[in-house]
């Protein structure tokens, strides 16, 4: 068994004794259903504590077509609350090993820094792209229940542009980790610059083609109106491009033991 191989096995394991093999993926159902069944339910809550007084309720509210739901909960609750949650699940994907000293440990065995870098990256984005598609799945069925259904083909592709995004914050947090030795300076910087990617989506056309966040704009468009940007391939790219980057930066920096406290 070769050590990436290994390595990917042993962060499993460590996402089992942490439980994060259970509440990551019970958060994002609950981010995943809270969007549908707020905006159907709101009016009649407001309406039975009699506290509406005062409030205009937006009638077309509970009249929204399924996909706009969906697409409210990638931009409402994935993209905020969401970004927040993995930041930090993932802060001390290397500052923990560079802290006890595991780090070193490992470099002095027969692993190459590809094979280190590639097992965390490729085991905390799976878990980390299941518990979004656990969640995401949760919506689709609340969502068809209570609004009107939304195609599959379309909930598919929706789901997987928004999963390269996800591979960008995954990327990009493993960076920042290797980078920086604070964990809450790692999940700071973390989260402020991705949600800072995520609110200029929009602003300038050539912007949105070299930022990742795009793809999360990109399965919004497919669920709303069932057809893909043209500008969706070359985000693609661009965004592959940044992954790359990310894991270029973080060999570099551990390869050259740069990682050091010293």
């Amino acid at each position: 068994m070769n050590s990436f191989i290994v390595l990917v096995n042993k962060e499993f394991t460590q996402m089992i004794r942490d439980f994060k093999i259970i509440w990551l993926p019970l958060v994002f159902i609950l981010l995943g259903i809270t969007q549908p069944v707020i905006t159907y339910y709101l009016p009649t809550i407001l309406e039975a504590l009699g506290s509406g007084q005062g409030i205009t309720i937006d009638p077309s509210m509970t009249n929204q077509q399924g996909g706009e739901i969906l697409a409210g909960t990638l931009a409402s609750q994935f993209d905020q609350l969401g970004i927040m949650i993995i930041a930090i699940s993932l802060m001390g994907i290397i500052q923990t090993d560079k802290a006890n000293g595991m780090l070193a440990f490992i470099l002095t065995r027969p692993v190459t820094v590809r094979s280190y870098v590639g097992g965390k990256i490729a085991s905390n984005y799976i878990f980390t792209a299941f518990s979004i598609t656990v969640g995401y799945l949760a919506s689709y069925l609340y969502v068809n229940f209570l609004f009107t259904n939304v195609a599959v083909y379309d909930m598919l592709i929706g789901l997987l542009f928004y999963l390269v995004w996800v591979l960008f914050i995954v990327s990009f947090t493993t960076m920042i980790s290797t980078l920086i030795n604070s964990p809450g300076l790692i999940a700071l910087i973390s989260i402020a610059c991705l949600i800072a990617c995520r609110v200029i989506v929009g602003l300038n056309s050539m912007i949105d083609l070299v930022n990742p966040a795009s793809m999360s704009k990109h399965a919004m468009e497919v669920l709303i109106t069932g057809s893909v940007n043209s500008n969706a391939i070359g985000n693609l790219g661009v965004t592959f491009l940044c992954v790359v980057l990310a894991i270029f930066v973080t060999n570099y920096w551990i390869s050259n033991k740069k990682f050091s406290n010293e």
